[in-house]
């Protein structure tokens, strides 16, 4: 029989509740231990809350205190939810300010050996989320060492029954590996074992993440809970450059997700603080919805990302297309070469011309173990760097370079500066071809300020794609623990980001590694865009590219388009067609392209600008049936995307068989029902009818593009 842990007999009150534009978010206090907790519910579903449930407050702050007892209930090993440190902070105060841009809350909790917790909200009203993170102050007199402290907590999943049914609840993942980025993993929670037991003695729990300097390496820093009986989801991403965690947690008849830093068991952190001294946790964005599905709790999260780049520099804003040689030269760009292919391009509306790796590798050295001394190769570029950033510049595009920047190979000089690359266990952190600066070594900022910065500046590249093409693992020497050392490594290589653009304004950032590894809020509110992915030439590239609209916004999701020679005009229209659904990214064989080859690409590329307003400025619909395998596709998928202006498109892409004779797609609402213009490699049968998007799909591997207006089209 289970206890009657009510919310009336535990004597559980409503401490405050605030609004955030079609949010609520709500504190409850027990009354008699002070114990707070926090959930939030969309606007539209006040009223619904069952109050007589099975329940507990579970304090929205989760810490762990090293010296202090560890969880029960079978929990240590597995979790330091619910810890005794945790349920040691009780309620001080709640400030709260209102201003236009939005809303603050700072609550504020208070351990009695002295230690101040605040829990800080931060909402925007541009945003449909808000942001959350945990700041820990040590007003004690002796040093405390924490083994947790996380960054957001939400209980009560779910408020509106009493009791979860089977199936009800679902848990959202994206898993995430090399070339296969932001994949989607539905579970349900008695799949994941997240059921009670018997006598709910024993806690379940999930827990997930990352450990190392690829924040996106197994999965993306993103959780969404799904209620299907009630149709509201809630959603988390965590903005931060190294090892997080996420966790799902049960004991009774609520579900729990808290996150933040990777803990010391997962993460290897532990963090000493001093007297006098803090910490501040990487922010979650949180949100919450009724209706949508996973991409509607998906894309709320990503938006949050607009505010920022919609600082980035003007010409950002209308989405430029990039042409990067890489795929061109693979990695042995030249004067000679790259003056050619800028000849081939030139006039195409084109913007810009990145330079990738290999600029500076010498003769007989391959690039992948060369990098980190980046003195300009004299072999590639005889003339001078000058020369060459000239000939892009004359030609109507903005040079950029590629660099990694944290990272060097083992054919370079930098490999034996030993006193300045990172240690774990008092040895040089190596592994196969890679080692790593110490970013939080002033000599190595003054180094690449000279190396990266001071070439920047010299020959006024304007772009930079910086790549990142291993990981850390599990953490460095130099702190009280690996975990805390690479937090802090970490948060100096963010450090020297924010530097470039300091000290270069209006210079446009890529931000790579190995693709999508570091496709995580905090980087990409730093930069324009993202390579989002290393899949360059392959089948799956519009799978990838749609699964990221999850993940990061499609106005900066770098998409690589890549045409070689002996292509089929339908296979070029099946490879610019992908770019549609991001940043289009040029490169291949343009030395030896078809006049016929070219036209496609040139429509393709008109195509894309009118519809850039729509990708910078829209909301994605997904359609097909679920892809069992991404390099073996078969089936169908269709995106359509509606923008603020009164127009939409559609992009559907047809794999190996599969297929039905007519695939139709229900047209959202608010998308417009005028077809103004369609991108393939031949004509397509494509029409509105009865509300659906109907399309005849004739062949397998072919992509069909349509623009949608509310114009009545003559």
């Amino acid at each position: 029989m289970k206890a009657p842990f009510t919310k009336q007999k535990l004597g559980i009150e409503l401490l405050s509740c605030f609004s955030c534009g079609d949010m609520l978010l709500k504190y409850e206090r027990e009354k008699e231990t002070g114990l707070v907790g926090f959930y939030i519910i969309p606007a539209s579903m006040e009223g619904n809350e069952v109050d007589n449930k099975y329940y507990r407050i579970n304090s929205l702050v989760q810490d762990q205190i090293l010296g202090d007892p560890y969880p029960g209930f079978y929990g240590n090993g597995s979790t330091f939810h619910n810890s005794p440190s945790s349920k040691r902070l009780r309620f001080l105060r709640q400030d709260v300010r209102d201003a236009d841009w939005g809303k603050q809350i700072d609550t504020v909790l208070l351990d009695d050996r002295g230690y101040e917790v605040h829990h800080l909200v931060t909402w925007y009203a541009t945003d449909v989320s808000f942001e959350v993170k945990t700041i820990f102050e040590n007003h004690s007199d002796h040093d405390v060492s924490l083994e947790f402290l996380s960054s957001f907590e939400l209980s009560n999943l779910t408020p509106f029954v009493e009791t979860i049914a089977p199936d009800t609840l679902l848990v959202h993942r994206l898993r995430s590996k090399w070339s296969h980025e932001a994949r989607l993993h539905t579970e349900t929670v008695e799949d994941l074992q997240l059921e009670p037991s018997w006598s709910t003695w024993s806690v379940s729990v999930e827990k997930f993440g990352q450990t190392g300097s690829m924040p996106c390496k197994k999965f993306m820093p993103f959780i969404a809970i799904e209620d299907q009986a009630s149709g509201v989801l809630w959603g988390a991403q965590i903005a931060h450059e190294a090892s997080w965690q996420i966790e799902v947690y049960r004991q009774d008849d609520c579900l729990h997700i808290d996150g933040g830093l990777a803990d010391r068991e997962f993460g290897h952190w532990i963090k000493k603080i001093a007297p006098g001294e803090r910490l501040e946790t990487p922010k979650a964005i949180v949100s919450v919805c009724q209706g949508g599905g996973i991409d509607r709790i998906a894309q709320r999260l990503t938006q949050a990302g607009q505010k920022y780049v919609d600082r980035e520099p003007q010409e950002e804003q209308t989405l430029p297309i990039v042409f990067n040689e890489y795929c061109t030269t693979w990695g042995n760009p030249s004067h000679e070469n790259i003056s050619a292919i800028v000849d081939a391009i030139r006039g195409k509306g084109i913007s810009y011309f990145v330079i990738d790796c290999g600029w500076f590798k010498e003769k007989g050295i391959p690039w992948d173990i060369s990098m980190g001394d980046y003195r300009i190769s004299d072999d590639l570029f005889p003339l001078g760097m000058e020369q060459t950033v000239k000939k892009i510049a004359d030609a109507g595009m903005k040079p950029g370079i590629w660099f990694e920047i944290d990272n060097v190979g083992r054919a370079s000089r930098a490999w034996e500066e030993t006193a300045h690359l990172l240690k774990r266990d008092g040895a040089v952190l190596t592994t196969e071809n890679r080692r790593f600066w110490d970013m939080t070594d002033p000599w190595v900022e003054q180094y690449l300020s000279e190396r990266v910065i001071c070439l920047l500046q010299k020959y006024r590249f304007g772009y930079v794609k910086m790549d990142y093409n291993d990981t850390i693992g599990i953490g460095c020497d130099g702190c009280e623990s690996l975990g805390e050392g690479l937090r802090q490594n970490m948060e100096a290589s963010v450090a020297f980001v924010r530097k470039i653009k300091r000290e270069i304004p209006g210079i446009v950032l890529e931000n790579c590694s190995s693709g999508g590894h570091k496709l995580e809020p905090l980087m990409m509110g730093l930069v324009s865009m993202a390579s989002f992915s290393d899949a360059h030439e392959c089948e799956e590239i519009p799978v990838i590219a749609a699964n990221l609209h999850r993940a990061i916004l499609p106005r900066q999701s770098q998409i690589w388009a890549v045409i070689r020679q002996e292509d089929s005009l339908q296979r070029i229209a099946y490879s610019i067609a992908n770019t549609f659904l991001g940043r289009m990214c040029l490169s291949g064989d343009v030395l030896h392209l078809s006049s016929r080859q070219w036209n496609l690409i040139d429509e393709g590329i008109v195509f894309y600008r009118s519809i850039a307003p729509i990708i910078r400025n829209g909301y994605s619909h997904r359609f097909g049936p679920h892809l069992t395998s991404e390099r073996c596709l078969k089936g169908w998928q269709g995106v359509i995307r509606v923008g603020e202006n009164g127009e939409a498109y559609a992009l559907i892409h047809t794999f190996h068989g599969g297929f039905p004779e007519e695939i139709t797609m229900a047209l959202p609402d608010g998308c417009p029902k005028t077809i103004a213009a369609v991108y393939s490699d031949a004509p397509v049968t494509v029409s509105v009818r009865d509300g659906l998007l109907c399309y005849i799909p004739e062949k397998p591997m072919r992509a069909a593009a349509i623009k949608l207006t509310a114009e009545r089209i003559e």
